[in-house]
This record gives C-alpha cells, sequence and structure tokens, in this order.
C-alpha cells in the first residue's frame, strides 16, 4: 500500500471507512500520472487546510444518489470546506434585507440558494435582487419557520439526500491554474465515478450525475457516464445559472431551502 506524506495520509483518516480504498486508488492513479504530486503538494500551501481535502467523502458510498461536480475549491482558507460551493466562511444564510453578507460573497453559494428560490417560486428569475428576497428572509427568521437557516443545515440536508459534493480540482494554489490542477485530479475523479458506476450497475434506478462548468463537463464522455442520469449546466458562479430551467426542474422536488419535517408548498 503506498503511504503519502503526513498531510494526505491525515485527511484520509477523516473519511467513512467505505471509502479509503477507492481514494487510495484513486491517488495511486494521480501519482501515476504525476509522479511526486504528492509530496510537492505537502511542501506548498494548498486549499483547503485544517485536513478537509476529502472531507466531501463522509457519508457511506453505498448512500449516494447524487454526484455534484464543480470546479474547484473557494480560494480563501476560511472558504475552502472540502464540499463543492460549500463556503466555510458562510454561517447564517438569511438577514433581514434578503441573503447574509457571507452569502453574498460566495457567489456560487448565493446563486444556487436564488436557483432555488425561483424553482420554488418565491422570487421570479427577473427579480432576485435584495428586495425580492427580503419577504422571503422575513419568513426564513420568524420563529417556527419551516426554512433552513444555516449553511450546515444546508449541507446537511444535501449529504442525507445523498449528495457526493466533489469539485473537479480538490485543491486550489495560488499559482497553478485551475486547468492544469483539474488534470492532475482527473485519474482521481475517474477512479471516484468507476467505483460509483459499478456498485449502481445492477440497480433500476441510475445515480444523478450533476456536472457544473466546462471542466466538469468533460466528464460526460467517458465510458461510466453511461451509468448515470447525468445533467449539464454553466457553473454557479455565472448569473444565468439562476434561470436555468433544467437545474430548477432538478432540484424543485427536492426541498434543500426547508427543514427535514417541513411541508413545502
Amino acid at each position: 500500500m503506498n503511504r503519502y506524506p503526513e498531510i494526505v495520509e491525515e485527511a484520509l483518516t477523516k473519511v467513512h471507512s467505505g471509502w479509503v480504498s477507492v481514494l487510495r486508488e484513486g491517488l495511486a492513479s494521480v501519482e501515476r500520472q504525476t509522479p511526486g504530486y504528492f509530496d510537492d503538494l505537502a511542501k506548498d500551501d494548498f486549499l483547503p487546510t485544517q485536513g478537509r481535502l476529502f472531507a466531501a467523502f463522509s457519508q457511506p458510498i453505498d448512500s449516494v444518489r447524487y454526484v455534484l461536480v464543480g470546479e474547484g475549491p473557494y480560494p480563501r482558507a476560511e472558504s475552502a470546506s472540502g464540499y463543492c460551493f460549500m463556503d466555510a466562511a458562510v454561517k447564517e444564510l438569511w438577514s433581514e434585507n434578503g441573503l447574509s453578507k457571507p452569502v453574498n460573497r460566495a457567489t456560487s453559494l448565493r446563486n444556487f440558494i436564488k436557483m432555488l428560490l425561483v424553482a420554488d417560486g418565491k422570487i421570479t428569475p427577473d427579480k432576485t435582487g435584495s428586495d425580492a428576497i427580503k419577504t422571503v428572509a422575513h419568513d426564513a427568521l420568524a420563529e417556527h419557520s419551516s426554512y433552513i437557516r444555516t449553511l450546515e443545515e444546508m449541507q446537511q440536508t444535501m449529504i442525507n439526500k445523498g449528495f457526493l459534493l466533489l469539485n473537479a480540482s480538490l485543491v486550489y494554489r495560488a499559482h497553478v491554474s485551475a486547468a492544469r490542477e483539474t488534470k492532475i485530479w482527473q485519474p482521481f475523479l475517474y477512479t471516484v465515478l468507476d467505483a460509483l458506476a459499478v456498485r449502481n450497475r445492477q440497480n433500476i434506478e441510475k445515480p444523478v450525475l450533476i456536472l457544473w462548468g466546462k471542466m466538469a463537463e468533460k466528464l460526460i464522455s467517458l465510458p461510466f457516464a453511461e451509468f448515470f442520469d447525468c445533467a449539464v449546466s454553466e457553473h454557479p458562479f455565472n448569473l444565468s445559472f439562476i434561470g436555468n430551467q433544467d437545474m430548477q426542474a432538478l432540484f424543485r422536488p427536492l426541498g434543500l431551502l426547508y427543514r427535514r419535517n417541513a411541508c413545502v408548498e
């Protein structure tokens, strides 16, 4: 068994046990393509920190129903969580003026929430600013509200519904282009998706592979893609994501803005 630098080995101890062999196989694939990569990475400054490199693999492999692939970690130490588009600097989602300031700073998260609000008919695609969201925020902050209030609740809701929240590249380094970092991590991502495809070939209901952005979209051409239902869109960093009807249709039934026992109208 290959041993990797301590910072990588430590991150592996935090994943669900069912993922360990798959992730090690993926790391070996990266090392074969780019020898010495992890030794170099351990000497470099990269995000995410705090052992969150493989944070997305916190749930059992058998519970995955959706694989959401974005581009890369947020380029801020306080924000890079190891989960796709989940900004760790965000605590509260709402404020009296609409979305909270930290949400508005996290562009992808902000546009994702606005897309969910449009999908639920709470706001309209042509009016997605603070004034339009104030009424929703007022309801969300009310006592006994059915809305989730924190990013932690949103993240856990998605995990509970079977989301694996990945990025095309698991690391961000200021001096390395996103395209190069993504290419380095491709064998790892291929290994993870192939493992999920193998497990799901006998299932009647295919898992959903959601690809956000040009880097993630390349995965649709790979052989294992046929074992997923694939949904492709622009990255939520783009304002056009808010009005993407395919994403609205996909996420509308999931009720991600609501607490578990709430009724979604």
